[in-house]
């Protein structure tokens, strides 16, 4: 990765329309930012609008700290060349694959994109590739991975910006990788994070209800998501090929949709025998799944250590991007998914000698959570005990469809913070309880209010009876929970840990604390 570019270099080689002033300098461009704060001198600044900040405000700042051209979406006048374009986010991408010389040209690029099991699908083709000799990379709301090297990003981030994107990717190629699977959120692609990544294969595990805050609708959830596919058809040539796959869940709901929109190649996976590549003689217990997979009128022998149908899906989802996309070997495949012992925060075992069953998932979503607790109850015969809330300034119709999800299917469902940010947890804890009402709950008995998220995992492990199983879902792997303006340090398996030690009566981890935390 070169130290700086030629600022006429850096636009000319963008595919988006410039409008440049008469005359700019001939300048040295060291690095390309959009926070003003991290601007220094030589640096490019782009001006990003949404949000609760204008990047415009910010301008003089970095034209202060030593900024060497600006790129915004207003007409301004200012003391260094200003270049204005439609989309600055959409230029910041271009831009910053520019600057990096396109990693994504130089790899095969994957891209997972879905409401639910983005991160273990990621993780499993991550393993198959491994499994099948290739230098691959990982880029997940987890971690990156690259060679040894593993970078923490589960404080509270989706896909990174679109200048972080491509330095990861520069580094991948850097430490000669040839492959990655990056993890796709809608945000990441209505955002343009992940534009100019020059994807190979673009693979959609399902699209429910999810993010409605943000894109105003389910039409506007589904479009977003639907992008990755687009992005398909921007890929330049490789000297190494590119399939330009698209891999599709027939079982879906909006596989129709998607059908329709992908013009090109694509190949489809499913549970139900309605795809490409199928499942079949499924075997679920509760330490994993056995199925066998039909392909190109191949029979393959698969075991998946992730309990549930849904990580069936998930399973086939890598196993035919891998297959199909990539051309690996279907018992290589195979092999690779049984080698993943699990996904951090993704239906986690904690297990501390208590007599029933304790588990940590992230479902965070209506459909995720509805999944996490069908597979709950083929892992116990005894009761199922789901702890969870719904995050403030956020999809507030999915709080009432989630408590009512639990009322109906769990045993116990007890209502907590999850990540509040500026609304009133009373508030949102009270939307959730009146649909539980209305589900058929009846509070104190079937579901409780607890809102400090602590005394409420304490509760359910207290409640929980021999055989039971107890699952705090929502945050997963995350390593922080917003209230206000604040993050406060949280883990729910540190958590789950803390109270399950108390209720042992053993040597454990301390009660994370937060604002609602009574002592």
């Amino acid at each position: 990765m070169k130290t700086s570019k030629k600022l006429s270099q850096l636009i000319d080689d963008c595919q988006v329309c410039f409008d440049r002033p008469e005359k700019y300098a001939e300048v040295e461009i060291t690095d390309i930012h959009f926070d003003s704060r991290k601007v220094s001198t030589g640096n490019l600044f782009v001006a990003l609008t949404g949000g609760s900040a204008d990047g415009h405000d910010y301008i003089p700042t970095a034209i202060a700290n030593g900024a060497a051209a600006v790129v915004g979406t207003m007409d301004l006048s200012l003391t260094v060349p200003y270049f204005k374009v439609k989309d600055s986010r959409e230029a910041l991408a271009y831009l910053a694959a520019s600057f990096n010389d396109h990693p994504g040209r130089k790899l095969t690029v994957i891209g997972v994109t879905g409401t639910d099991g983005k991160t273990t699908t990621s993780n499993l083709l991550f393993q198959i590739l491994k499994i099948a000799g290739i230098k691959a990379g990982l880029v997940s709301t987890v971690n990156a991975v690259i060679g040894d090297e593993v970078i923490d990003t589960g404080f509270h981030v989706t896909t990174p910006e679109a200048t972080e994107v491509q330095q990861l990717l520069a580094k991948m190629v850097k430490a000669g990788l040839t492959h990655v699977v990056l993890e796709t959120t809608s945000h990441g692609l209505a955002q343009h994070r992940v534009t100019g990544c020059e994807f190979d294969v673009a693979v959609v595990t399902n699209i429910t209800h999810e993010h409605l805050d943000y894109h105003g609708s389910y039409e506007g959830y589904r479009t977003a998501k639907a992008r990755l596919f687009a992005l398909l058809n921007e890929t330049k040539e490789k000297a190494f090929g590119n399939p330009r796959l698209a891999v599709l869940n027939a079982d879906d709901g909006v596989y129709d949709y998607l059908n329709e929109f992908v013009k090109g190649s694509k190949c489809s996976y499913s549970i139900k025998g309605s795809g490409n590549v199928n499942a079949s003689s499924i075997r679920y217990a509760p330490s994993g799944t056995d199925f066998v997979v039909e392909v190109n009128k191949a029979i393959v022998s698969v075991h998946c250590n992730l309990p549930g149908a849904f990580n069936v899906s998930n399973c086939l989802a890598a196993f035919t991007a891998a297959v199909e996309g990539l051309g690996i070997d279907a018992e290589v495949a195979a092999r690779g998914i049984g080698e993943l012992p699990g996904v951090s925060g993704r239906m986690e075992w904690i297990d501390l000698g208590q007599p029933f069953s304790a588990i940590v998932d992230f479902a965070h979503t209506p459909n995720a959570l509805l999944r996490a607790i069908e597979t709950a109850r083929q892992m116990t015969h005894g009761r199922v005990i789901a702890i969870f809330g719904s995050a403030g300034l956020r999809d507030r119709q999915k709080r009432r469809m989630m408590a009512e999800t639990s009322v109906k299917m769990a045993d116990i469902t007890i209502l907590t913070a999850e990540d509040p940010r500026t609304e009133s947890l009373e508030d949102i804890l009270a939307e959730m309880a009146d649909e539980a009402v209305k589900a058929g709950g009846v509070e104190g008995q079937t579901f409780f209010r607890v809102p400090d998220r602590g005394d409420a995992i304490r509760l359910g492990v207290k409640l929980a009876q021999p055989g039971d199983l107890v699952m705090p879902c929502g945050k997963g792997h995350e390593q922080s929970m917003c209230f206000g303006t604040i993050e406060y340090a949280w883990d729910d398996r540190t958590a789950l840990r803390a109270a399950l030690a108390e209720y042992m009566h053993v040597r454990g981890p301390l009660m994370p604390e937060l604002p609602t935390s009574s002592n």
